[in-house]
C-alpha cells in the first residue's frame, strides 16, 4: 500500500481511552480499541505507536519494531516514535542501529534530557561506559531532581564496580521519590546491601501510598522480600515474593507448553544423523558460549574466563536467537540451510558481536543463558566455538529465579510450577545434545565449583584449550564491567551461602518439586530416558 501524507497531528478522542488502558495495563482493552481504529485509519501514526508499545509489552518484539518503523515512516520528524524505536533496538541487542537513530533525534531536539538519558544507556550497551557516565553526570548537573536519571546513573556506576557511588545514586533517587520501586529493587539486586528496619518500614509505607503504579508495586514487593529474607523472616519474605511474582505473571502470562513443544521439535529435528550430514559453518574459534538458566552461576564462569589473558567478557548477547530465527520457524528451518549460508551466519554473528569487543584478546564470552535452546544451531554455524553449560541444584536455581525480578524476557520465572517445567525442559534438551553431540558441551556443576574451585577451574580452562593462569582463581580482583544481576557477587570470592538459601523455604516449594519430577532426584545427572 502506498504511503499517504499524514494529516496534521490530532489525537483522536478514541485513543485517549486506549492510552488510559495501556497506562493501567489493561492490554486487552487497548487492543480492542486500537485494531479497529487502525482499520478505519491505517495512517494514524499515534495509534500505530501505541500498538507497538502493546506488542512490546507482550513480547512481540519484532512486531513492535515493524510498527514503530511504520510510525516513523508516516511521521519522519516525530522524535518520540524514533526514541521509542531506538530504545527497542537497544534492548534487542542492536545498539549500533539505535545510535544511528539517536544521531537523527539530536539534530531535531538536541536539548531534550530524555534523549540524553537514552544516549547514555545506548553507549553503555555498546560498551562505552566512560562516555555514558560522562553524559549521565552532565544531565544530572543540568537537572538534579530527576529520579529516573539518578536511577540510570546508579545502574551504570554499579556496572563499572563503583558500588558506593551507585548505592548513593539509588538512595538519591529514593529521596526524590520514595515510592520509586525500581530504585529500591536496584539496591536489593546488588545482593550485598543489607536493609535495616527503617528501610523495611519505608518500603511498607511506599506500598500503602495512594496511586502507586503496578511497576512500583512489584518492584517494592521484590525488594521487601529481600529485606525480610535478610532478617530471617522466612514466611513474610515468601509472601512478599509470591505477591511480586503474581503481579508480574498477570502482566506477562507464560505458557510452559510452548517451550515443551519447542524442545520436542528440537529433539526430533537435531538427530545425530541430521547433524552429522551437515558439516561446515564458520571455522572461527573465537566465541565461548555459557548457557544455563539464569541464577545458575553463568556470570561467575564468565568472570573466571574473563580473568584469563586470552579471553574477553562481553555480556548477554541477543544475536544467536535473532540469527536462529532469521530464515523462518526454528528449529526446522535451519536444517534447510546450505553450508555457505551457515558459514555466512557464523560470520554475521562475529560481525554483530564485534561492537561489544574492546580488546584484541582472541576469545570472547557470550553468556546469554537462553542460548541453551540454540546449542545445535551454534554447532551448525560455529562448529569450533566452545559451549559451557552452567548447572545449579534445581531447587536452589529455581527459587533464586523466583526471588529475582527480571526486567524482561524471563516470564517463566514468575511461577513455581512454570520454573520446574522450564528447568526440566532445559535438562531434557541438554541431555539430548549430550547424546547426539557427545563431548561437545562442557558442564560445570555450581556446587562442585564451590566445593573445589581450583579443580573445576582447571577443567574449564582445559576444555577451552587455555593454559591455567592464577588470575582465574582470583577472578574477584578482575576489573571489568558486569551488566547482570550477579555483578557484585562475582566481585568477591566464592561463598557457600547461595547453595543453601532455599533450605528454609523448602516447605513452600511443593509446586516446584512436583513440576521437576525425576529431574530433582537425578541431579546433577539427567534422568534416565
Amino acid at each position: 500500500m502506498a504511503s499517504q501524507p499524514p494529516v496534521p497531528y490530532r489525537f483522536h478522542p478514541r485513543l485517549v481511552e486506549a492510552a488510559l488502558a495501556l497506562n493501567e495495563n489493561r492490554l486487552e482493552v487497548a487492543e480492542r480499541i486500537l485494531k479497529p481504529h487502525l482499520k478505519e485509519d491505517p495512517f494514524d501514526a499515534a495509534a500505530i505507536r501505541m500498538l507497538a508499545e502493546l506488542a512490546a509489552r507482550i513480547g512481540r518484539i519484532r512486531d513492535a519494531e515493524n510498527l514503530l518503523r511504520r510510525a516513523v515512516e508516516l511521521r519522519p520528524s516525530w522524535t518520540a516514535a524514533k526514541a521509542n524505536l531506538a530504545m527497542l533496538l537497544g534492548r534487542m541487542g542492536r545498539p549500533a542501529e539505535a545510535m544511528e537513530l539517536l544521531d537523527e533525534i539530536f539534530v531535531e531536539e538536541p536539548e531534550d534530557i530524555g534523549h540524553w538519558n537514552l544516549k547514555a544507556a545506548t553507549l553503555a550497551r555498546l560498551g562505552d561506559f566512560d562516555e555514558s557516565i560522562r553524559i549521565y553526570e552532565e544531565v544530572i548537573a543540568r537537572s538534579p531532581n530527576q529520579p529516573g536519571v539518578w536511577l540510570s546513573y546508579g545502574h551504570m556506576l554499579k556496572t563499572i564496580a563503583k558500588l558506593d557511588a551507585g548505592i548513593a545514586a539509588y538512595r538519591k533517587a529514593i529521596s526524590i521519590r520514595p515510592t520509586l520501586g525500581e530504585a529500591w529493587w536496584s539496591l536489593a539486586n546488588l545482593k550485598t546491601v543489607k536493609f535495616d528496619q527503617a528501610d523495611v518500614e519505608a518500603m511498607q509505607a511506599a506500598l500503602e501510598a495512594p496511586g502507586l503504579t503496578q511497576s512500583d508495586r512489584y518492584h517494592l514487593a521484590f525488594a521487601l522480600g529481600k529485606a525480610l529474607h535478610d532478617g530471617g523472616r522466612t514466611d513474610e519474605a515468601f509472601a512478599s515474593y509470591a505477591t511480586a511474582n503474581a503481579l508480574r505473571l498477570k502482566e506477562h502470562p507464560y505458557r510452559p507448553g510452548t517451550l515443551t513443544n519447542l524442545v520436542d521439535r528440537c529433539i526430533a529435528t537435531f538427530t545425530r544423523e541430521n547433524l552429522a550430514d551437515r558439516p561446515g559453518g564458520c571455522a572461527a574459534p573465537d566465541p565461548i558460549f555459557v548457557v544455563s538458566l539464569p541464577r545458575a552461576g553463568s556470570t561467575l564462569l564468565e568472570q573466571i574466563l574473563s580473568s584469563h589473558s586470552l579471553v574477553e567478557g562481553t555480556s548477554e548477547l541477543q544475536d544467536i536467537p535473532a540469527l536462529a530465527r532469521k530464515f523462518g520457524k526454528y528449529p526446522e528451518a535451519v536444517l534447510d540451510l546450505d553450508p555457505d549460508v551457515r558459514r555466512e551466519l557464523g560470520d554475521e554473528y562475529l560481525k554483530r558481536t564485534s561492537v561489544q569487543r574492546r580488546s584484541d584478546r582472541p576469545y570472547f564470552v557470550d553468556k546469554l543463558p537462553n542460548n541453551w535452546m540454540y546449542v545445535p544451531f551454534i554447532q551448525l554455524i560455529l562448529p569450533n566455538a566452545k559451549i559451557i553449560d552452567a548447572r545449579r541444584h534445581p531447587l536452589g536455581c529455581c527459587f533464586s529465579n523466583f526471588r529475582q525480578h527480571f526486567a524482561r524476557g524471563q516470564e517463566f520465572a514468575y511461577d513455581l510450577h512454570s520454573l520446574g517445567r522450564y528447568y526440566s525442559d532445559y535438562v531434557r534438551l541438554m541431555a539430548h545434545v549430550d547424546s547426539v553431540l557427545p563431548g561437545r558441551v562442557h558442564r560445570v556443576i555450581y556446587e562442585r565449583m564451590v566445593d573445589d574451585t581450583e579443580t573445576e577451574v582447571r577443567r574449564l580452562l582445559d576444555y577451552c584449550g587455555l593454559k591455567f593462569e592464577p588470575a582465574c582463581l582470583e577472578f574477584y580482583k578482575t576489573e571489568r564491567a558486569v551488566r547482570t544481576p550477579s555483578s557484585e557477587q562475582v566481585r568477591r570470592p566464592i561463598y557457600r551461602e547461595a547453595t543453601e538459601e532455599w533450605h528454609p523455604y523448602e516447605t513452600c516449594l511443593g509446586p516446584l518439586k512436583a513440576a521437576l519430577g525425576p529431574v530433582l532426584d537425578a541431579y546433577p545427572d539427567a534422568p534416565a530416558s
